[in-house]
């Protein structure tokens, strides 16, 4: 049964928020946008003006091209959106990559944009927000914001390789990251390699 007796679903629609900001790896946005295709789970993308620059210089991605893999795109500036709205449901949010700078702003609550406030619906509606914060080496100020956006119910997670899935590619390490990433909102995509045990002698 879909419905609880005073009509409310009791299953989230199947739709993503994703936001894709101005940190590199914005290609870590685009195979998000990619896997969600293949899971036929709806996407709905804002992109910062920083992350199209990113695109130039790390991609032969067009913008076009980057924001016709998503199922419903938003603009920066529409703070009217139905994703600056706590009552449009979704499975929660992943920010991917996510820039220090949208990582702030998220952990103040001041948003400036429709992709930091919709972050900011996310959390105050208590669904799962990703971050995949792309910076190094972190200093103790942005340590510091992962720890107050981590008790405010966010997900910190950087996109580090998995070396036991012995990736043969770059492609390999992104896909490994993302679908890891999207294993936090339940999703299961294919591409994945699984630790299934130790190989060999101990």
């Amino acid at each position: 049964m879909d419905h609880d007796v005073n009509g409310a679903v009791r299953n989230p629609p199947s739709r993503l928020v994703v936001g894709i900001s101005g940190a590199s790896g914005v290609i870590y946005g685009a195979r998000v946008l990619d896997a969600l295709n293949e899971l036929g789970v709806e996407s709905h993308l804002v992109v910062t003006r920083a992350a199209l620059l990113t695109l130039s210089q790390e991609t032969d991605l067009t913008p076009d091209e980057l924001t016709a893999k998503a199922s419903v795109l938003h603009r920066l500036n529409d703070v009217g959106a139905t994703i600056a709205s706590g009552s449009f449901r979704t499975l929660g949010m992943i920010v991917a990559p996510c820039s220090v700078r949208t990582m702030s702003e998220i952990a103040t609550g001041v948003t400036s944009t429709l992709l930091t406030r919709a972050a900011d619906v996310v959390l105050k509606e208590r669904r799962p927000l990703v971050l995949m914060v792309r910076e190094t080496p972190f200093h103790l100020g942005h340590l510091r914001t992962m720890t107050a956006l981590t008790e405010m119910g966010a997900i910190i997670a950087p996109p580090l390789p998995a070396f036991y899935a012995r990736p043969e590619s770059i492609a390999d390490i992104v896909d490994q990251s993302v679908g890891r990433a999207l294993d936090l909102f339940g999703l299961d995509w294919e591409p994945v390699r699984r630790w299934d045990g130790l190989k060999g002698p101990a």
